[in-house]
């Protein structure tokens, strides 16, 4: 299970405990693109991630009530994830923060083209 949050200092410090880290902005992202997705659907869509973490950091955006995970009774067993109404308010958020990062890449000469997401 997971560790309880430090409590927030701010709102941004708040806001930054739910979308933070690695992988939660980019779940949160392609979920936005294609509305539902299947845990090995992201799993592939999240190179380099592992079972364990993204197992981790899908139970914490459902916690967070950030993500909707709905079980199907089936065999094998079908789960889908999907994003909440909280989720959806950060959308045009996180692409003005895509954004900002592509005109950044686009200045650097080292990287100098913008990366998929």
């Amino acid at each position: 299970m997971r560790k309880e949050k430090d409590e927030p200092y701010c709102a941004v410090d708040f806001a930054f405990q739910r979308i933070g880290g690695k992988y939660r902005g980019r779940i949160l992202w392609y979920l936005h693109l294609h509305q539902v997705l299947r845990y090995g659907e992201l799993k592939r869509l999240l190179n380099g991630i592992t079972t364990k973490m993204l197992t981790q950091t899908l139970r914490e955006l459902e916690q967070d009530e950030m993500v909707n995970r709905k079980v199907y009774l089936e065999v094998p067993p079908k789960v889908e994830y999907s994003l909440t109404a909280n989720a959806k308010e950060l959308i045009p958020l996180i692409n003005e923060l895509r954004e900002w990062a592509d005109r950044r890449i686009m200045e650097n000469p080292k990287t100098g083209t913008k990366m998929p997401c």
